[in-house]
């Protein structure tokens, strides 16, 4: 017979809970056994720091519940760790530090949770050595329902309890371990990683109007576990979808797939940081080239659809084999979307937003200008040739060639094309499966643009009514930012 508490119901070794305005609250149960010449048993529980020893939550008298049965609530658990749970049963009025010691649980964390979901870039399957190593306070759940520091790789092809996330090639180095290091860094707390991504799998498989298979391995996986709430999803996925007929859809399925998370989550404001799909070095065809694009046209599109959406690029990633980034890129993937999060999430001053187009204007007849968004610097072109930059211009002759360009602003790339430009007109940022050339990126962050399709040149020259009242609209706000910025001077 035990003599001591038991716990039968908390937390696991290296668990980390969901932060909520900075605390948590951990339930704990079991039982307690003392041998029959002891009197006046009492239950108490505690949260210390691994660090030091130093109490959290002091000792707290537990509820008996019957027969050598107790509970308790620790309430307002700090953000923070790693700390230390422990139990005692005190008697015959002793003082607690004489108490018959109980279980512990060690490695204990409050901080932050993120779901993992996508495909194989997003389980990681790069394959090259980079020093990314465990450390604690970067934790990770298991297929096997099991809390652990953690380490790569984090997706499993053993040892799963849930059989439809079971790798079935070998996973590599992926991006967040690096993006959970990062960010512990700046929040100074632990972040909980919840590996859920398999490699192949389609937005059908996520989202439950259509197969659903993986949303609802992933919700009984949180269920199981008693994870409610989260702090956001780190998506990557797209590539499975640009060789089907359903990237003409892509847009509107991610959306809804959106919709039915928030709402099976109970979260409306549930975050999706994604990233935009990198390359495939395989020879393509024109179906392909034009679905790879299409897909990355609708995650940059999306963000400015739904709230809470935001988009990283890859397409300067290199590779370990033919479509899988490689584990120094994942490095830096990491800790471009760890700058994008805690720059939307928690209001730190990163420098992390993409360039984005903002609109193509034709300013002569073979002349266009390319206004970007979001950029801290400046744009650069690494100087390279004409041939070398990833734009292409479609008219009604078909493709133009571009004969010289320049930065002429900051945000603003003019092309000089090699003959006037005829009828309605349109550019694409980084077309392809594979896309030509090298990616402009801003001098500052050095993080390039992100690809875009199909999108319509304007003739400054024609300006329809709706564009002059969008001019309009536009100069209307410049005025307003000017005289707030004149009042607060």
């Amino acid at each position: 017979m035990p003599n001591g508490v038991i716990i039968e119901k908390g937390p696991m070794d290296w668990q980390i809970f969901q932060q909520e305005n900075g605390k948590a609250d951990i339930e704990l149960a079991g039982k307690w056994y003392l041998s029959s010449k002891f009197t006046n048993p009492v239950v108490f529980a505690r949260v210390v720091s691994e660090d030091n020893g130093f109490p959290v939550i002091p000792w707290t008298k537990c509820n008996v519940t019957g027969e050598n049965e107790w509970q308790v609530v620790l309430k307002d658990v700090p953000a923070g760790g790693l700390y230390r749970i422990e139990t005692c049963v005190r008697h015959d009025n002793f003082t607690i530090e004489w108490a018959t010691r109980g279980d512990m649980r060690h490695h204990i964390g409050v901080g932050d949770i993120f779901i993992i979901a996508g495909q194989s870039n997003s389980a990681g399957y790069g394959r090259d050595t980079v020093y990314d190593p465990p450390e604690p306070g970067l934790h990770v759940l298991r297929h096997s329902n099991r809390w652990d520091m953690a380490s790569h790789p984090l997706n499993d092809s053993t040892d799963t309890l849930h059989e439809a996330n079971r790798e079935r090639s070998n996973p590599g180095h992926s991006p967040y371990l690096s993006f959970a290091r990062q960010m512990k860094k700046v929040l100074g707390y632990p972040i909980g990683l919840i590996p859920a991504a398999l490699g192949g799998s389609p937005l059908k498989a996520w989202n439950p109007d259509e197969q659903g298979t993986l949303y609802r391995n992933m919700m009984d996986f949180l269920k199981d576990n008693g994870i409610t709430k989260v702090k956001g999803v780190l998506w990557y996925q797209g590539c499975s979808d640009a060789d089907k007929v359903r990237y003409e859809t892509y847009r509107e399925r991610f959306i809804n797939m959106v919709s039915h998370w928030r709402r099976d989550m109970n979260d409306d404001k549930l975050p999706f940081f994604t990233v935009q799909i990198n390359r495939f070095k395989v020879p393509a065809t024109e179906k392909s080239d034009m679905a790879w694009s299409i897909i990355r046209e609708a995650q940059r599109q999306i963000p400015k659809v739904i709230d809470n959406i935001y988009v990283i690029p890859s397409l300067d990633c290199m590779l370990s084999d033919l479509i899988h980034n490689s584990a120094v890129s994942n490095m830096m993937l990491g800790e471009r979307l760890a700058r994008l999060v805690l720059n939307t999430l928690y209001v730190k001053s990163f420098e992390c937003f993409a360039p984005d187009l903002k609109k193509a204007e034709k300013t002569e007849d073979n002349k266009v200008l390319l206004t970007f968004d979001n950029v801290y610097g400046r744009l650069y072109c690494y100087d390279v040739g004409p041939s070398e930059i990833p734009f292409t211009i479609i008219d009604e002759k078909g493709t133009v060639e571009i004969e010289k360009y320049a930065v002429t602003e900051n945000n603003v790339i003019m092309l000089e094309c090699g003959r006037k430009l005829e009828g309605k007109c349109y550019i694409h940022g980084a077309y392809g499966q594979d896309p030509k050339g090298v990616m402009p990126v801003d001098f500052e962050t050095h993080i390039p643009i992100l690809a875009f399709y199909n999108v319509e040149i304007k003739d400054l020259g024609k300006k329809t009514e709706v564009d002059k009242n969008a001019d309009i609209h536009e100069t209307e706000q410049e005025k307003d930012s000017a005289e707030i910025l004149q009042s607060l001077h």
